[in-house]
Parts: structure tokens; C-alpha cells; sequence
């Protein structure tokens, strides 16, 4: 089974049972312990995976961090629980920040409430534990690129030196990531200065200001819904798209990464394609995403790993699709991908359930 798939299952027992987990202990026992099991470390061997770790620090005596993962004679990582729901923030972690310091062989640190994992490490300062972490795994946002990520803190995978030089491109990623999002939520008063200047030759005088700052916002919400709905009834309207016009909605569906080989083929869009155009009787189309893997395809809606709506299995002499229906997974074959729309009913009630 496939790192996404256990993490996928971890993610469905999380949701069943988090109601019910109401201390850390067992935050612990019901989602951290299995979430390194399924890293592959072996949670029963204690100079492996350590409880309640204890070192000097300091001043301090007798501190102890939850877990230590000890790899080669070394303690590589630290992990510190909170309770779930808790709020995750290195103010709330003191032992965590703390033993970075006394400790030269750890350069990462892990804050989790058994849902959400922030790693941490050094990089603005050697041995002084970073405010921001570099990378965040949950396991309400399961996707193939945050789960190639995780994988690095793998036991097979763990590279001490492979994970800090991505560690630091990942961090500043993430951050200009959060900036975008900011601005098209709340588009900042620099960025609307600049684009104003570019189209009014007036007075920017407040009044003006808060005009643009509305149109700033509207305006980037409706060129990326527009841009991605003309590409999608583009490749609707034709029956045999050009190959200029697959290149386009290729390079902006196909997940072809150097790093992990995953390859999305014309195959796999052409029945995502198919999905989208079903879907479109009952939902906006634009609530639908593919999302591709080493071993399947999978088409989401609202690009939620909990909300799947089927799978594509393609082989060189098989086509498999699984639905995920209200009643269980469907599986069937077809012959040519315009058969999917011979089960166009299990699709809609797909998508139903989630409505």
C-alpha cells in the first residue's frame, strides 16, 4: 500500500474517532503513534522511537519532549503533542524551542495536535529552533504533493542533508504562498498602488484608493475563474482538441514533476474531462480537480482528499475506474473513455453525497 494510501485511511479513522479523543495521551495513542508507524518507524522499539525523552537544559532540569525518533545512534527529531484542536504555535512548545540548543545532532522539531504536523528546524539560526515552520502536513489536506514532501522524514527516505537544503526553498515557498493568498483575499495597499498607477492617470485620492482596492479583488477572483472555465469548455467543445490546445490545459492540470516521475496521460485528462462534463448537470464544473498519482488518478471535488469522486486505473491494456457512491466503491472497465458516461448516474450520486 502506497504512503497516500495509509495516510488516507489514518485521515478516515482520524475523522471517526476525533470526537471521542478529548486528552493528549489520547491524541497520542490514537493519531501520533500511528502517524510514525505509518513512516515506518517502529513505535515498540524505545531506542527508536523514544517517550518522553528527557535531557538537561540549561537551567532546566528534567525536561522532557513527548517523542524522540533516534536514527544511526542520533536523535534526528523531536516531537512535541499537544491536544487536538490545540493551537500550534512555538510559544505554546517552550521544550521543543528549548532543547534545540543543547542538542547538535537535532535539526528538527515537530509540533502536532495529531491532525497537524509543523516541522521546524534552523535555519534562520543554527541550533535556535525556527518561529515558522518550514513545511505542515494534515491529514485533513492529504495531496500528492504535500505526502512526496512528508516522505522525506520517512525512515527509509530520513536524509539529514537532502531535507535541510529543500527545507529552506519550502519555507520561503510556503510564505509567498501565503502572501498570494493574502492578497487575493485582501489585496494589500502597495499592490493596489501599483496596479492603479498602471490604468488611472487621476488623483489617488481615498476615494479612489478604495474603489481600486475593490476592483483589485474582484478582478483577480475573476480572471482565474474565467481562465480556468474557458480552458475546460474549450476542450469540451471539441471533439478532437488540437494539440496547441491540449499543450494549455495540460500545463495547467498536469501534475509532471522530475522529482516524483508522477505523469499525468492525455488518457487520464481526457476522463477527467469527461467527470468534469457530468458533474457540470448538478455543480460549477470549476469544483472539480484532478489530482495524480504514481499507481492512479484520482478526480476530487473542491480539491478535498475526503471528497473523492473516482479514481482512473490505466494500464496499457486495462482502463479500470473506481466511483466512490454512496453505497461503497463501484468498480467497472470500460473500453474507451466516452464509455464513463454510460455511468453517468453513479457519478452524479457520487458527487450527491457530498452536497
Amino acid at each position: 500500500m502506497d504512503l497516500i494510501d495509509k495516510l488516507s485511511d489514518l485521515a478516515k479513522r482520524a475523522n471517526k474517532q476525533r470526537t471521542n479523543v478529548k486528552t493528549e495521551e489520547a491524541t497520542k495513542t490514537a493519531f501520533v503513534l500511528p502517524f510514525l508507524q505509518t513512516l515506518g518507524y517502529d513505535i515498540f522499539d524505545p531506542d527508536e522511537v523514544i517517550p518522553e525523552y528527557t535531557a538537561d537544559v540549561l537551567d532546566k532540569k528534567g525536561e522532557k519532549v513527548d517523542y524522540a525518533i533516534q536514527l544511526n545512534e542520533k536523535i534526528q527529531l523531536l516531537i512535541e503533542c499537544k491536544q487536538i484542536g490545540s493551537s500550534l504555535e512555538v510559544k505554546h512548545a517552550p521544550q521543543l524551542y528549548r532543547y534545540f540548543s543543547t542538542l547538535p545532532d537535532t535539526r528538527f522539531g515537530v509540533l502536532t495536535d495529531g491532525i497537524r504536523y509543523l516541522f521546524f528546524s534552523d535555519l534562520d539560526k543554527e541550533h535556535v529552533m525556527d518561529k515558522i515552520p518550514f513545511f505542515e502536513f494534515s491529514l485533513d489536506e492529504i495531496n500528492d504533493t504535500n505526502v512526496e514532501e512528508l516522505k522525506r522524514f520517512s525512515k527509509v527516505a530520513f536524509n539529514l542533508n537532502e531535507i535541510r537544503d529543500n527545507a529552506s526553498k519550502l519555507k520561503y515557498q510556503k510564505m509567498l504562498k501565503d502572501v498570494v493568498r493574502s492578497e487575493f483575499e485582501q489585496p494589500s495597499e502597495d499592490l493596489v498602488k501599483l496596479w492603479t498607477k498602471r490604468v488611472y492617470e487621476g488623483n489617488v485620492n481615498s476615494q479612489v484608493k478604495e474603489q481600486f482596492t475593490e476592483l483589485v479583488r474582484m478582478t483577480l477572483k475573476t480572471f482565474i475563474n474565467e481562465s480556468v472555465r474557458t480552458r475546460l469548455e474549450t476542450a469540451y467543445q471539441l471533439e478532437e482538441p488540437s494539440q496547441k490546445v491540449m499543450e494549455e490545459v495540460s500545463s495547467e492540470l498536469v501534475v509532471d514533476s522530475s522529482d516524483n516521475g508522477i505523469v499525468t496521460t492525455e488518457q487520464e485528462l481526457d476522463a477527467f474531462r469527461v467527470v468534469c462534463s457530468i458533474a457540470s448537470e448538478s455543480i460549477d464544473p470549476d469544483r472539480v480537480f484532478i489530482r495524480d498519482s504514481k499507481s492512479y488518478c484520482s478526480v476530487l471535488l473542491d480539491d478535498n482528499n475526503r471528497k473523492g469522486i473516482c479514481r482512473f486505473f490505466f494500464g496499457k491494456n486495462k482502463l479500470s475506474v473506481v466511483v466512490f457512491a454512496l453505497n461503497g466503491e463501484e468498480k467497472f472497465e470500460i473500453e474507451k473513455i466516452s464509455d464513463i458516461y454510460k455511468h453517468k448516474a453513479l457519478i452524479l450520486s457520487s458527487i450527491s453525497q457530498y452536497e
